[in-house]
């Protein structure tokens, strides 16, 4: 999942639909965010630190990097015997996913990037007031803290009758009340900043890889998908009308769909 998303962002429902496609769905925690292993001992680095980093300043000193976490996902495919995956990632994970397509081809089936980026500083930037409210600071308190995570989903995400707001609602309680942690979220920040760019590297990969981008997205323009497909020789990308920086439950059915039918196709050209 995306920066800072726990496991459960990755809705049940959702899990479900691809269970049904006849897949065993794996999800799980990151390092750093609900049930998973905290680097406290680390520190918080300071936000100021990290948009000057992002902004082409001092070096940043990051805690661990993007391939650290896809080292992660790989232990996790160790620890439970699976060889071989159809890797899916959404934002932040789609940069995960990507790196590790890059650093442990040879573990993945197929690789799903949603929503996510190359990392090519020429791409265009976040919308303004799509980049403030992810990088504000949340209340502590459980309340306000939830409030906080609806009004970045209500910045980030899709327009108009496609935002649910009960829906994220329930996310962004069950993401506190597994584990709140916005000192990792800006850890897990600094990490993609550190990581630089995918560009150059994505062209050597040969993984068979989908691209899905909502044609609205205020936080990773869709621009950003363009490139990711165009990165990847033989990438399909796949623009949604409407969507944002979520996955709204209409637009669940598509998108197994998609990743369903890319990930049977994949099976049959991947040796």
């Amino acid at each position: 999942m995306g920066l800072g998303g726990q496991m459960v962002l990755w809705d049940e429902g959702f899990c479900a639909l691809l269970a049904d496609c006849g897949f065993r769905v794996i999800r799980f925690d990151n390092r750093d965010v609900g049930k998973s292993t905290k680097m406290d001992a680390a520190g918080a680095p300071d936000v100021m630190t990290l948009v000057a980093a992002a902004a082409g300043g001092p070096p940043l000193d990051a805690a661990y990097s993007l391939s650290d976490m896809a080292a992660d996902a790989a232990g996790l495919l160790d620890a439970l015997d699976i060889q071989r995956a159809h890797v899916v990632g959404a934002s932040m994970g789609g940069m995960i996913a990507q790196t590790l397509a890059l650093d442990r081809p040879e573990r993945l089936l197929s690789l799903t990037s949603i929503m996510s980026t190359t990392g090519n500083p020429e791409l265009p930037p976040p919308n303004p007031e799509a980049l403030a409210v992810l990088i504000s600071p949340a209340p502590m308190d459980r309340e306000g803290a939830i409030e906080h995570g609806v009004m970045i989903f209500r910045t980030i995400g899709s327009p108009g009758s496609l935002f649910e707001e009960a829906q994220i609602r329930k996310l962004s309680t069950l993401q506190y009340d597994r584990g709140f942690n916005p000192a990792g979220v800006l850890r897990q920040l600094a990490a993609i900043i550190v990581s630089g760019s995918r560009k150059e590297a994505l062209a050597k990969l040969r993984v068979p890889t989908l691209v899905i981008h909502g044609k609205v997205d205020p936080l990773i323009p869709f621009e950003c998908g363009v490139d990711t497909a165009a990165s990847i020789p033989g990438a399909r990308l796949e623009a949604v009308e409407g969507m944002g920086h979520d996955m709204p439950t209409v637009l669940w059915p598509r998108l197994v769909e998609s990743i369903s039918d890319h990930a049977s196709r994949s099976a049959h050209v991947v040796s």
